[in-house]
């Protein structure tokens, strides 16, 4: 079986890593809040501070009127081989020894301003002191802000009410023993500590009843009802404690010589002497190390499921953050590769219908390029009168003997020319869609939000490579249009040329009047065919482009989006490979504070296991 040394002393080690990582709280049941406790709860002039000087042996608690306690210190006390020198040690300090007990209290008083100023103002914010001493047994109390029911002079209305909520914080936990201390000299009916206790632990269990100041009540009175459990019955008994006399305190009086003062004081009083063995601060020290030594052994079990689940989540949230990455070159490479790979996975669903986005290059093609292409100006182009121009000014001072081919050959390049502006808009809103399905890849792919220089390296190496894309599928829908112009149809105008001219019939059966090739009906002839001519075209462009662009863009993007950028990054020195993974600060904190919570819970199972079952 473990001794109480090595069990409590194991509890202190953890509870110290508790507060340097800062693991109070949050979600559930913190570490801290699992590991059993002793918080010392009293009124102001309770004799609290009395008290712990008692047990420790030292004087060393800062003195004064009004809130002398003003942050939670958290007094964990080792017991040492004897003849071995005293000293303690400050978590805000741990490479200094303070061997003299007035540096210590100076020190108290001087973090405690640190944090809430010269004022009378209070924080929740602990101190940890530990006290290695051989006068001293294995304890861990908690030195709570004593309850107050008015706030005095420079301090908030609300005082009153925070000390008590503070109190009340450490006291309400289920694993937190309350020692409550209360002045014999006053009613224990109004006393601050019990009224409390009562109201978190009304069945007694976990609390300890201390009785203060039994050599200063009035003659002819005793504390014997409360001391007894008459007065008010706890499942643990009371302890009567001798305080030093303010004559003891200015003189400078040894700890050592008031407890023996105690102790004499219990083992000669008439109305005290037969329990003078469970009486003054010696017992109390003894009694609370035996019950919290027993209620750490009940707890163990509790308290490694609490550990083992704790480590469960804390890897399941690394897991999801990202492990750290070796530092040698050909690991952070690999680790590169594998991210651009799983940016590349997300672009190609989105590209491929797995995910929503790729659908929008769709759209372009059947809603936007059609709307485009029907919004062309070969009603203006083909107008008659445009057509009498363009041909006019084809045939020069040669009118055209039979067709105007020049006039037919400059109505076509000019109206294909027109298809030029959708061709390069189709390539444009294509383009536009795989920018942005390149940008909600990259905030999608969770392995890359750990790495933001990594993911901006990647968007902007995508980005480039659409650019290039871009640029070619526009230059080969230009050649698409142009190749329209380069060679006609021949076989579409020579139908025209045999299909009959539908007349109207000269009901006087009168000889028809010389045609005029210079009419309008002429020329509106000339642009009916044009016009004609072109919408073949531009079927034929409706559903050529498309697959232009999906050939220059959207198969290059899935094909090699980052060949370009894999290239570069086999070239980069470690250097600049590791400042490729240079990881979002607060990420970094993150696991940071994860990874030393982690070794920190199986560092305390590990030594639990050693321990508990010795």
């Amino acid at each position: 079986m473990a001794t109480m040394k090595s069990l409590i002393g194991l509890i202190n080690k953890i509870q110290r890593a508790c507060t340097v990582l800062g693991d109070h709280g949050g979600e559930g049941m913190s570490l801290w809040e699992a590991l059993p406790t002793v918080a010392v709860v009293g009124g102001q002039s309770s004799g609290k501070s009395s008290v712990l000087e008692s047990v420790v042996g030292r004087d060393f608690l800062p003195r004064g009127s009004g809130i002398v306690t003003r942050r939670p210190l958290v007094l964990q006390l080792h017991k040492t081989e004897e003849g071995t020198t005293e000293y303690a040690e400050f978590l805000h300090a741990p490479k200094k020894k303070f061997a003299d007990f007035a540096a210590v209290r100076k020190e108290i008083e001087d973090e405690t301003d640190r944090i809430t100023g010269k004022s009378k103002q209070i924080s929740n914010i602990p101190i940890q002191l530990s006290i290695y001493s051989p006068n001293v047994v294995n304890l861990t109390l908690i030195d709570l802000p004593g309850l107050t029911k008015v706030a005095v002079e420079g301090q908030p209305d609300s005082i009153v009410q925070d000390i008590e909520n503070m109190v009340r914080s450490y006291v309400e936990k289920p694993n937190c023993i309350i020692l409550a201390i209360s002045p014999a000299n006053q009613d224990i009916a109004t006393s601050d500590a019990i009224k409390l206790a009562r109201e978190v632990d009304p069945t007694g269990e976990r609390t300890f009843g201390v009785a203060t100041k039994l050599d200063i009540m009035d003659k002819g009175t005793d504390c014997l009802d409360v001391l007894e459990g008459r007065s008010y019955r706890l499942q643990h008994p009371w302890v009567g404690i001798v305080n030093r006399s303010q004559a003891d305190i200015n003189k400078r009086v040894d700890m050592i010589a008031a407890r023996r003062k105690e102790r004499e004081y219990f083992e000669t009083s008439p109305e005290y002497g037969h329990l003078a063995s469970r009486m003054g601060s010696e017992y109390l020290a003894k009694l609370l190390s035996q019950h919290l030594e027993t209620v750490i052994r009940q707890k163990i079990p509790s308290i490694v499921a609490l550990i083992n689940k704790s480590i469960d989540e804390i890897n399941a949230e690394l897991d999801k953050i990202g492990r750290p990455i070796a530092v040698d070159s050909g690991a952070q490479l690999y680790t590169i590769l594998e991210l651009c790979r799983a940016f590349d996975r997300v672009f190609k669903e989105h590209l491929d219908g797995g995910r929503p986005g790729g659908d929008r290059i769709y759209g372009v093609f059947d809603h936007q390029l059609p709307a485009a292409l029907k919004k062309l100006p070969f009603d203006r182009h083909l107008s008659t009168k445009n057509v009498q121009k363009v041909v006019s000014e084809a045939d020069g001072y040669q009118p055209h003997l039979i067709a105007p081919e020049q006039g037919y050959r400059r109505l076509i390049d000019g109206s294909i020319s027109y298809f030029k502006g959708p061709a390069e808009a189709t390539v444009d809103a294509v383009h536009f869609v795989l920018k942005e399905l390149v940008r909600k890849s990259i905030s999608e792919t969770e392995e890359l939000k750990r790495f933001p220089t990594l993911a901006g390296d990647i968007a902007a190496a995508a980005n480039e490579a659409l650019e290039r894309f871009r640029d070619e599928s526009r230059k080969t829908v230009l050649r698409l249009v142009d190749m329209e112009s380069s060679y006609l149809t021949v076989e579409f105008f020579r139908k025209l040329h045999l299909e009959p001219e539908k007349e109207k019939p000269n009901p006087r059966n009168a000889p028809a009047p010389n045609a005029d090739p210079y009419s309008d009906n002429h020329f509106r002839k000339i642009g009916s065919n044009v016009s004609a001519y072109i919408n073949m075209v531009c079927d034929t462009l409706r559903n050529s482009l498309p697959k232009a662009v999906v050939y220059c863009q959207v198969r290059e993007a899935k094909r090699s989006l980052l060949n370009f950028f894999y290239a570069q990054v086999g070239r980069k020195e470690k250097e600049k490979l590791g400042a490729m993974l240079d990881e979002d600060p607060q990420l970094m904190e993150r696991r940071g504070t994860l990874a030393k919570r982690l070794e920190l819970y199986k560092q305390a199972r590990d030594d639990i296991d050693a321990v508990a079952w010795k």
